[in-house]
């Protein structure tokens, strides 16, 4: 057969894809512009040839065979593909009309408008201007009731430094850090001609639908890490590791229907009205160093319809009130001395912790702020009005906020033992629960406590009311955990604990009679699965606050855990925290990255039939707020709906882990075939974290269920 004159042997080309012999000719491998293989066939790029001479290329035969398919016929069968590895086979040769295709396919089960529990949105805010530096860092200033405070320039309040017993309960002199002076009213203004982002009035909330060839979800918001590589080849890498993001949200806080998110260096307020839905209601100003711990509150009973958010950074906290007309005033700045680990309130009072001995105390109606030492603390948990610590010596104290400031010994709180553990061992973890008959009656003597130990125990007393006089008194223990355990948490019908070896949880079904906790047949054992959750190595200082995976919920109701595999994802993993089952997976409607969330119940409103619905709020690397209904994705005809149980399978979680650096130093791991998107590394993860994932590989080809 004569070979035309238009097509000779030079025009046929033999490639060796991965073991396996492909001929095709040039025209075929060369209509796409500028791909892999016009590269190859010009020697713009190195090629290796095989022992009979044919190109070798080091890809997949497999997937391989459906692009040349494509190139012939411009058709392909995408039936038994995964969508994903051909789109990165086609990135890697360059077929640009072919990827282009295969992402449009992917984004057909993707939508900016969410899946059915998508339920809101809550775009990035304006940065606010740098307030003048008239305060020092250690003023504590305080306004008063109905005035506006005056400024002053001068004012300042220093802590006196006091000699005091170390262990709560006995007495000891010192002044208090009570100021007497005004602080000064700061106005929210906004100013969008100072505003540092890119403005984006009037471009739709979509995905884009440019080319992206990176092998990685779109994360163009996120600039963390180029403005980290970019200034660190000027300044040195040390000038830049305390930069974070000023549009990246940090953590996410809420109380009744009012959420506060805190970025690096701002917190704005929302409101959730009837008919409107959520409203801006407060954005403070510039603050100077980086927001580390936030807490709200949206009703006390003291100041009338008055909101108090406080923030913390270092040893500071700093205080602020929203009247019901939107009027905003800055209530004082105060120092712990050391620097704060846990800020909340209880009823009208805010309290700082830290672990190292000292807890601060505000109260609403006195305007005092207070500071004693205390012994270490590990834990802590309240209810109602009390506040129950966990200390290093095996003890567990607590202080009724309700009392303060009458209930002081010698101007201190009045801080006293409740129960010592039987070995002194550490409390890491408490958790309070008040039956029925103890909410309802005034006395608060019906207690149910667990608490969690360093050596890795599990232990529940309780304080009924035949034990009266004799203290709380000790029903059970577990030993199962051989780690510290972390957390623990005592429901109506759950008792959940979690350790420190990856985040390891062991539940049991609680047996009541008539509200209290029975002996008959006891806790039995119900689940024992793992959240595993990896650190990155140089993780914010606040990202723990803005990332504890729970569990989350009321404790009459379903409690679930949050799983965040890595530290940089768009995913999430709702889990049940009674069995581990998987109720849904929570994925950001724009690709962006989660940097915190937190799961929260809003009241109904006061329309007829409306009833309280819990929400997760994710805050995302560009700065907006997405919110999911948590309360559907809960109802049984939703769960019947997820096949998967438990976290991410092996599949979802070889994606999770794509976009992390698994290597033990900060150091990029080498690619042989090299893709585009491991030109911007993702983040390093701790030694530890890559230990468990080689135990987790050898465990693969042992047999028996397990939960991840």
């Amino acid at each position: 057969m004569a070979i035309p004159p238009s097509f000779g042997l030079s025009d046929i080309v033999h490639l060796n894809v991965g073991g396996t012999r492909f001929s095709t000719s040039k025209q075929t491998l060369t209509w796409v512009p500028d791909s892999f293989f016009t590269a190859l066939l010009s020697n713009r790029i190195a090629s290796h040839r095989d022992e009979i001479g044919a190109l070798f290329i080091d890809r997949d035969p497999k997937l391989f065979s459906i692009i040349l398919n494509y190139l012939r016929t411009k058709d392909i069968d995408l039936k038994n593909v995964d969508l994903r590895t051909l789109r990165h086979e086609a990135e890697y040769y360059g077929i640009i009309p072919l990827v282009k295709r295969l992402m449009l396919c992917e984004d057909l089960t993707q939508s900016s408008c969410g899946d059915v529990l998508f339920y809101g949105y809550l775009p990035p805010p304006s940065i606010p201007l740098q307030e003048p530096t008239t305060v020092a860092s250690n003023v504590g200033d305080v306004s008063v009731h109905g005035r506006i405070p005056t400024n002053n320039t001068n004012s300042r309040v220093d802590v006196p430094s006091t000699s005091q017993n170390p262990i709560p309960g006995t007495s000891s002199n010192h002044n208090n850090g009570q100021q007497s002076h005004k602080g000064v009213l700061n106005s929210h203004m906004r100013n969008s001609s100072l505003d540092y982002r890119i403005q984006q009035k009037g471009l739709p909330h979509s995905r884009t639908s440019s080319l992206d060839l990176r092998h990685v979800r779109n994360n163009s918001a996120d600039l963390n890490k180029l403005y980290k590589n970019d200034i660190s080849l000027v300044f040195g890498p040390q000038q830049v590791s305390s930069w974070v993001d000023p549009l990246r949200v940090q953590i996410i806080k809420a109380h009744h229907n009012w959420i506060v998110i805190a970025y690096a260096h701002f917190i704005t307020c929302y409101r959730l009205k009837d008919s409107s839905g959520w409203q801006h209601a407060f954005t403070s100003p510039h603050i100077e160093s980086v927001i580390e711990r936030v807490a709200i509150t949206s009703k006390l009973s003291t100041s009338g319809d008055v909101k108090m958010v406080a923030i913390s950074y270092g040893n500071q906290v700093r205080l602020w009130s929203i009247s019901a007309n939107g009027m905003k005033t800055n209530i004082g700045t105060f120092n712990l001395n050391v620097r704060v680990e846990y800020l909340f309130f209880i009823g009208s009072q805010l309290v700082a912790l830290s672990p190292t001995d000292k807890i601060g105390v505000w109260h609403a109606m006195t305007h005092h702020w207070q500071i004693q030492d205390v012994v270490p603390i590990l834990s802590f948990d309240t209810a109602g009005s009390f506040l129950l610590l966990g200390c290093n010596n095996g003890s567990i104290y607590y202080i009724d906020m309700e009392k303060f400031p009458l209930r002081m010994k010698d101007n201190d709180l009045l801080v006293t033992e409740l129960y010592r553990d039987p070995n002194y061992d550490p409390i890491t973890a408490i958790s309070v629960y008040l039956t029925p008959k103890t909410s309802q009656a005034v006395c608060g003597n019906w207690i149910e406590i667990a608490y969690g130990t360093k050596s890795g125990s599990v232990r529940v007393i309780v304080q009924h009311p035949e034990t009266v006089g004799h203290g709380p008194q000790l029903f059970q223990t577990f030993t199962v955990h051989q780690s510290s355990v972390t957390k623990v948490t005592l429901s109506e019908k759950y008792l959940v604990s979690v350790c420190s070896e990856y985040n390891h949880v062991r539940s049991w079904a609680v047996t009541r009679f008539r509200g209290m906790i029975s002996t008959q047949p006891g806790s039995t054992p119900e689940a024992s699965f793992k959240i595993v959750s990896l650190e990155a190595i140089e993780s914010c200082i606040s990202y723990n606050a803005g990332n504890d995976f729970g569990p989350f919920g009321e404790q009459d109701d379903e409690q679930v855990f949050v799983q965040k595999v890595v530290p940089e994802t768009d995913q999430l993993f709702v889990r049940l925290a009674s069995n581990g089952k998987r109720v849904c997976v929570i994925k950001s409607v724009d690709g962006s990255i989660i940097s915190s969330f937190y799961v929260h119940e809003c009241e109904g409103s006061s329309r007829m039939g409306s009833r309280p619905r819990r929400f997760i709020f994710t805050g995302h690397s560009n700065g907006t707020i997405q919110m999911w209904d948590l309360t559907t994705a809960l109802e049984p005809s939703f769960s019947s709906t997820q096949n998967v149980s438990g976290g991410p399978t092996p599949e979802e979680l070889w994606k999770l882990l794509d976009q992390c650096d698994l290597s033990n130093s900060h150091s990029s791991t080498p690619c042989i075939s090299p893709c585009p998107s491991l030109i911007s590394t993702g983040p390093s993860i701790k030694t530890s974290n890559v230990l468990f994932l080689n135990q987790s590989q050898n465990s693969d080809a042992t047999p028996g269920p397990s939960q991840t």
